[in-house]
């Protein structure tokens, strides 16, 4: 949804499902907060789900419209980096929230299932740190920097369960 376009109705619920509730965009969000995908290559290689390179392409305009991404000026030939929005990084606990539930009620597998259950036993305090992380990658801002990072964390939990499987 564009920035311009009209919601169906003032509902926040709507508001928000307008803007990535499609079948694709929360996953490209998930792929850059959590693989540190930046680049449309990287996006379209890393995906476990396939995304074809046109709903990928037109996922990437959308999230910029609507604020949630930034995309780097470049100059022809040159890849363009994309980066999280302030609104964008506030959907951690989103994610931890639909990770926790998918780990109740659907099937899972043991190697992705695990940084959900890290984020879910972390807590407000971890999506947290977590969120002050992704400011410091995507906006630049300064804050103390937490060793190891909360990614480097999620990513070590999810390829010891890769290894162990």
């Amino acid at each position: 949804m564009s920035a311009e376009a009209e919601p169906r109705s003032g509902c926040p619920i709507n508001a928000a499902i307008e803007v990535f509730g499609d079948r694709w965009s929360l996953l490209v969000l998930r792929d850059i907060v959590f693989g540190d995908r930046r680049y449309f290559r990287e996006l379209q290689a890393g995906s476990m789900e396939g995304i074809a390179s046109n709903i990928l392409a037109d996922r990437l305009k959308r999230l910029v419209e609507s604020g949630l991404l930034t995309r780097e000026d470049t100059r022809p030939g040159q890849r363009a980096r994309y980066s999280l929005t302030e609104p964008a990084i506030q959907l951690v606990p989103v994610f931890a929230q639909l990770g926790s539930w998918g780990l109740r009620h659907r099937p899972t597998s043991h190697s992705l299932r695990v940084r959900a259950e890290l984020l879910e036993e972390g807590g407000p305090e971890l999506w947290q740190e977590f969120m002050d992380e992704l400011r410091r990658e995507h906006l630049g801002v300064e804050s103390a920097k937490s060793a190891p990072s909360v990614r480097e964390r999620l990513n070590e939990a999810y390829f010891a369960a890769i290894k162990s499987s």
